[in-house]
């Protein structure tokens, strides 16, 4: 989350360990019951990471792979997705699920799906995340949950930084790590634990202090 997407009152979600997998065992068991091959599991990162793991455990696909993906925003410009960390495995006759966390903009599966198809001659590309928002232009093949009323979905994996960036766009900074939890919980419809807004307020001070 970058904090010029931060808007007064935006509402979010807070998803915590077990959800997780219980989204990823939804995922997997969609992924039976459709009968495809899947030979590689890849992730695009850094959302896509934790989902793509748990459901190479999940399913037994141990050929799991990953490439990144960094959102950038020009001084005029929309943003856009790039490549980071480009793919090196081997993709050809393959038949991939790709994994992210969400399905937001759309934005990030066009440009992933580009990019395996530039590194080799898959066989097929399926895609899967856990939640899918209404408002995306694309939609996965799975997801275990649809998002109909927007909301920005914080992950256990991101919740330091998405906090860190929600607290820092605060207009006036509340006094101790209690009102910033009743800040969060009026303003954004989330109550972190005390001990999740001091790691946020941690990395706040450390990014400070290198700036």
């Amino acid at each position: 989350m970058a904090s010029d997407t931060v808007k007064n009152n935006m509402p979010c979600e807070l998803v915590a360990w077990d959800q997780v997998n219980s989204f990823a065992r939804q995922l997997a068991n969609q992924v039976r019951v459709s009968g495809i091959e899947v030979d590689m599991i890849i992730a695009i990162g850094r959302g896509g990471y934790m989902p793509a793991r748990l459901l190479s455990d999940l399913l037994g696909i141990m050929n799991l792979a990953s490439f990144k993906i960094e959102h950038y925003r020009g001084s005029q410009k929309s943003p856009e997705a790039i490549i980071r960390y480009p793919l090196v495995a081997d993709v050809n006759k393959q038949n991939i699920l790709l994994v992210d966390d969400v399905s937001d903009s759309g934005d990030t599966f066009t440009v992933a799906i580009d990019h395996i198809r530039s590194r080799g001659m898959t066989r097929n590309i399926q895609t899967a995340v856990l939640h899918h928002k209404s408002v995306s232009r694309y939609e996965p093949d799975y997801f275990a949950q649809e998002v109909k009323q927007w909301r920005w979905i914080i992950y256990p994996w991101a919740v330091t930084e998405d906090l860190s960036v929600l607290i820092s766009a605060m207009e006036t900074m509340p006094a101790d790590e209690i009102s910033i939890q009743k800040t969060l919980l009026d303003k954004h419809g989330i109550e972190p634990t005390l001990q999740q807004i001091q790691d946020a307020l941690t990395l706040i001070s450390e990014q400070q202090l290198s700036e």
